[in-house]
């Protein structure tokens, strides 16, 4: 179907859904439209935020990250060409797709050239963005494939399921968002509250402590040690957690 601007929403099954808990900001003017963009996305698992304009757009990025921006080229305060250049150089691997009602080769082009990684003309079908942010993120995470390794463990990410060894776990929603995330983050440290951001997103707020990520993560560990594995979530003491390999 042809984006109307009603709230019509792109769902497909989850057990397809690729990544999940990805966290995307929708920059768009068009209220309508951002909503739309919005909920489709929420359908699909991702955190959602949104901003309607340059300004609020500029102090998100300034503030958080994202794995995904989908920034409309024409927004009334000021280009969308203009945050690209910002994002760009506050976090280089930010993937970026470009909207934009325009269907010029110059504004494509130019784009493109500051790091955009894909272009959508409107209207568009909402399954299509949905594609789109998929493949950027199998680009920009794990190299195209769906399935991503750490030492022992592995996650099918299409089928959302995580083996330690030869034995299948069972996480919950919480457990296998975070798994995802220290796998999106390797080796690097994560603090308690970075994690509850990307996980919650605006709604981070809303927590009164970070205890719940720690009581997340001690179940993840215990689930994977039990399974007979290496527990590869090490804790850097004052600071957070890394995802890091003991042995070779």
């Amino acid at each position: 179907m042809q984006i109307s601007y009603r709230f019509e929403r792109y769902s497909c099954t989850r057990n397809n859904s690729i990544f999940h808990e990805m966290k995307i900001l929708v920059v768009e003017d068009n209220l309508q439209l951002l909503e739309a963009i919005r909920e489709t996305l929420i359908v699909e698992q991702y955190v959602c935020e949104t901003a309607k304009d340059y300004t609020t757009a500029s102090e998100k990025v300034h503030m958080f990250t994202y794995d995904v921006m989908v920034v409309d080229i024409n927004l009334l305060e000021e280009s969308g060409l203009k945050l690209i250049r910002e994002i760009k150089n506050i976090d280089p691997t930010t993937g970026i797709i470009i909207i934009s009602a325009r269907d010029s080769l110059d504004d494509k082009l130019e784009g493109l050239e500051l790091g955009a990684d894909d272009y959508l003309t409107k209207p568009f079908d909402m399954a299509e963005l949905i594609m789109r942010v998929k493949a950027l993120l199998r680009r920009r995470s794990f190299s195209g494939s769906p399935v991503v390794s750490f030492g022992d463990i592995s996650i099918d990410t299409n089928r959302r399921e995580v083996t330690a060894g030869t034995t299948q776990i069972s996480l919950t929603k919480s457990e296998y968002n975070i798994l995802l995330f220290f796998f999106s983050n390797p080796n690097r440290v994560l603090t308690k509250e970075s994690i509850a951001e990307h996980i919650w997103g605006d709604n981070m707020d809303l927590a009164d402590s970070f205890d719940f990520i720690y009581s997340h993560i001690r179940n993840i560990r215990k689930k994977i040690t039990s399974a007979g594995c290496e527990d590869p979530i090490k804790v850097v003491y004052g600071i957070g957690y890394r995802l890091r390999r003991d042995y070779n």
